[in-house]
């Protein structure tokens, strides 16, 4: 009986140790200021990290810890969020402004402190701080443990694509005019791959994105949609890819000649070089989901483009065209955005739970408010209204004095209500063009409004999304957990037929859930990270007048379910 004590305590203190081996404590530091740099026929100060544009790709394992110093050396206030890892019981170091901390002020400092846990693939990190995450982010590329591997063939080389968008001007600038006039901000001038616009440019003839492959190897492209308001379509011409991973999350293999992606989406796609020797092209051009136009306000009809081109062919070589999407293919994006499923037995795939503790029924979608006396909106039916965000008919607005997360662990009232409708105050005809004329509908109120649930509960929230001021497709980004999509269409959901569609064996798992143009989504989670956690649209220009909301789940019964407490150096607001 010894004996067998021995060996079991043994054979535990061989795994302790593995688990440990395998994982490691990195260290960086992001240093935020301005720099200078020439895009379109301009020389233009921006803000960036570490003087580059995108900023420096963190390369980790799964299990490892992350301490990254944020020294805030630019003119403005900033943040900086993990896009899609889950923080568990980190939530301190989750990085929306106001959610779980004060914003860093210029001169000051911030260490954020956090263990990738049981995901692999691509996120990506940026500012949460106005517009600044036009230039302020990078890639977050997770790799299998030591003596782990992926689940598909090793790839010969691994490439990071993050797609971007580009304005001659100050994006702090675009953000705060957009805000006093009431209207959505002014669009972009480009689009960009890697920062980089592409020839189709003025003056960006040599500012393209090319990278170079051989003829056979299969590469990995970890493709980001960085972008601060635009749905995105990649192509590569000549060539399919194969979709083997999302958001972190692993898929089914998925071979297609085009990826759809939502800003603060990740694909991972196996690209094999397997075409005649000579140069294609890759794009990205927009998804815009109405009719030409989103809320009023027009979109960036134009493309971006790099090129890979073939060992052994010459430099010389008119790169091969692909044919890009129209701007208005929702047919395409469906499918895409519908298709993938999870790899289900593979590394950290998660079953779907089954039992759920808290059902949401959720619109989304813009609104208007009255314009403060001290704003001049610009005119618009009605005369004097500012567009705003609707969830369930309110709009949120964040703490001025505290953030959720302060107010939480200090029992702090005053800072925020836990009275989020879990249903539509007013139902409605909610995908119907002609609601519109209800003017009542139109005008959410303001209110800074979250819902709490208890840890370790099952939350099912229906997404519906409205044709308030005008119908569109919403990426809806969920902080601090990945979530099961279990089905989407198009109009009004249905609970006696909608829920028959529910896929319960192996939907994708997200962190961001592009909503389907004047259609649902249903996504189901496991509220298991003890914090307050951001649900917003990530388009910022939607997200900055209200589209939003959160979640305060609280703490679990053991010290390990606990929200720790706050590092000494959290910035004071």
């Amino acid at each position: 009986m010894g004996r067998l004590v021995f060996l079991f305590a043994s054979s535990l203190l061989l795994m302790v140790a593995a688990t440990t081996v395998s994982a490691a404590i990195l260290e960086h530091s992001f240093y935020v200021q301005n720099l200078t740099v020439t895009r379109l026929c301009n020389r233009q100060v921006i803000t960036a990290v570490n003087d580059s544009l995108p900023g420096p790709s963190l390369r980790v394992r799964e299990g490892d810890k992350l301490i990254i110093h944020v020294f805030n050396m630019s003119p403005y206030k900033i943040t900086i969020h993990w896009h899609g890892v889950s923080q568990l019981m980190s939530a301190w170091s989750d990085g929306p402004e106001m959610i779980t901390q004060c914003a860093i002020r210029p001169g000051n400092n911030y260490t954020y402190k956090y263990r990738i846990t049981k995901q692999e693939g691509t996120l990506f990190w940026h500012a949460h701080s106005s517009f600044l995450r036009a230039t302020v982010h990078g890639a977050i590329i997770i790799h299998p443990r030591a003596r782990h591997s992926y689940p598909f063939p090793r790839p010969y080389r691994e490439v990071p694509i993050l797609l971007g968008e580009w304005w001659n001007a100050n994006v702090v600038d675009v953000e705060n005019q957009a805000l006093a006039l009431g209207i959505g901000p002014k669009i972009s001038n480009a689009y960009t791959i890697n920062g980089w616009p592409g020839d189709l440019y003025p003056c960006s003839q040599n500012q393209m994105y090319k990278h170079r492959v051989e003829q056979g190897k299969t590469y990995l492209l970890r493709i980001i949609n960085a972008a601060v308001n635009s749905h995105l379509f990649y192509k590569i011409a000549n060539h399919n890819m194969t979709v083997v991973a999302v958001d972190a999350r692993y898929t089914n293999p998925y071979v297609t000649d085009v990826v759809v992606i939502s800003p603060g989406q990740t694909v991972d796609v196996l690209l094999t070089a397997d075409q005649p020797v000579g140069s294609y092209y890759m794009t990205a051009n927009n998804y815009a989901s109405g009719s030409g136009t989103a809320v009023g306000v027009p979109f960036n009809p134009t493309t971006t483009r790099g090129f890979i081109i073939y060992q052994g062919a010459p430099s010389s070589t008119t790169p091969l065209m692909p044919v890009v999407p129209a701007f208005n293919d929702t047919p395409t994006a469906h499918k895409f955005f519908t298709e993938l499923t999870s790899l289900v037995g593979g590394p950290h795939w998660v079953p779907v739970p089954l039992n759920v503790d808290h059902k949401m029924f959720v619109t989304v979608g813009m609104g208007l408010d009255v314009c403060p006396p001290n704003v001049s909106c610009q005119d618009r039916p009605p005369v004097g209204a500012a567009l705003s965000g609707n969830m369930n008919n309110l709009s949120f607005v964040l703490p001025t004095s505290l953030s959720l997360l302060q107010a939480f662990f200090f029992n702090v009232g005053g800072v925020y209500t836990t009275d989020f409708p879990a249903n539509p105050p007013v139902q409605f005809n909610y995908t119907n063009p002609s609601i519109n004329a209800d003017l009542p509908l139109l005008f959410a109120p303001k209110r800074t409004s979250i819902t709490k649930v208890k840890f370790n509960s099952t939350v099912e929230m229906v997404i519906q999304n409205t044709a308030l001021i005008g119908a569109e497709n919403h990426p809806m980004h969920l902080h601090g957990f990945d979530f099961h999509v279990l089905a989407q269409g198009f109009g009004n959901f249905n609970p006696a037929t909608d829920t028959l569609k529910y896929n319960l064996f192996n939907p994708q798992m997200r962190n961001t859930i592009s909503v389907p143009v004047a259609g649902w989504a249903v996504i189901r989670f496991v509220a298991n990270n003890p914090g307050a956690w951001f649900m917003h649209c990530h388009f910022d220009g939607h997200n900055s007048v209200g589209l939003s909301t959160a979640f305060i789940v609280e703490n679990g019964p053991t010290p390990d379910t606990t929200l720790p407490p706050p590092p000494p150096d959290l910035p004071e607001c």
